[in-house]
């Protein structure tokens, strides 16, 4: 990002706050909209329509992490999409002469290393906390801190990345929430885990670096062709439910909700619109 674009990002924020936003004003809209002790909650964030924080994404982690304490678990994605087959690049694509190059001197992923994709800055700083772990896969790794954070990250699967084996079914399985700090059913992954489990999306061949004894090694795995094109629809319709308690942090309008409520709506949506 320029010095022009940053300045501009932050002169936003600041039009868009009636009063600078801290870390313990956070943690009471928090509280308020309904996040607790002890939950385990996947968020998807957007730092710039929070407002102007006071201490950036170091407060808005503190803040999630003061309300939710060390008994409770905070999840976020922390994908890096460029880990990926150049075939498929399309934003921006690359020449296909660059194609095996690239497959060929793409460092491997490294959970420590790797940075996030368009993940944000919050997620970004997030990935390098004290105390989170990152699961281990080049594109689609979510990083988790607290209670339930080794099982969240154990055993995700190259194969079937946002499925059984994925961060989100453990979420699932702890009954967890999510919450859209700014961000809308657009950004909602755990969509993902109801089109694995509909079985109505084809598969594609994909690929990335691993550490193999020691080397950088380009390997090819199996997983589903996704389409979040339309999950703004199925949100639309979820919501229409009343599944889902939306109220103010900071200057954001945000969403909470259920995620398994959320994941069962979907795949019977899907079975039903397939």
């Amino acid at each position: 990002m320029t010095k022009e674009r940053a300045i501009a990002h932050e002169a936003e924020a600041i039009e868009r706050a009636n009063w600078p936003r801290t870390r313990q004003s956070l943690a009471v809209d928090l509280q308020k909209l309904g996040v607790e002790a002890g939950m385990t909650l996947l968020v998807h964030a957007s730092m710039k329509t929070l407002g102007w924080v006071n201490g950036g994404p170091v407060a808005i982690i503190q803040a999630l992490q003061d309300v939710l304490t060390s008994t409770g678990t905070l999840v976020m994605p922390t994908h890096s999409g460029d880990y990926s087959d150049p075939h498929l690049w399309i934003s921006p694509p690359v020449p296909r002469p660059w194609q095996q190059l690239i497959r060929d001197t793409m460092p491997a992923f490294d959970p420590r290393l790797t940075p996030t994709r368009g993940m944000g800055k919050i997620a970004e700083l997030f990935r390098t906390w004290p105390d989170v772990l990152r699961s281990y896969h080049p594109q689609v790794s979510f990083a988790a801190w607290g209670k339930e954070a080794p099982f969240v990250t154990a055993n995700h699967t190259l194969e079937n990345s946002l499925g059984e084996g994925s961060p989100l079914a453990r979420v699932y399985d702890l009954d967890g929430f999510v919450l859209f700090l700014g961000t809308g059913f657009d950004t909602n992954t755990s969509f993902h885990l109801a089109e694995y489990r509909t079985g109505i999306r084809p598969f594609m061949r994909q690929g990335a670096p691993l550490l193999v004894n020691g080397q950088a090694t380009w390997t090819s795995y199996q997983d589903i062709d996704f389409n979040d094109d339309i999950f703004p629809d199925i949100g639309a319709d979820f919501e229409k439910t009343g599944a889902v308690t939306i109220g103010p942090v900071g200057s954001a309008t945000c969403r909470l909700f259920r995620q398994q409520t959320a994941v069962d709506f979907a795949e019977s949506w899907l079975k039903q619109w397939q």
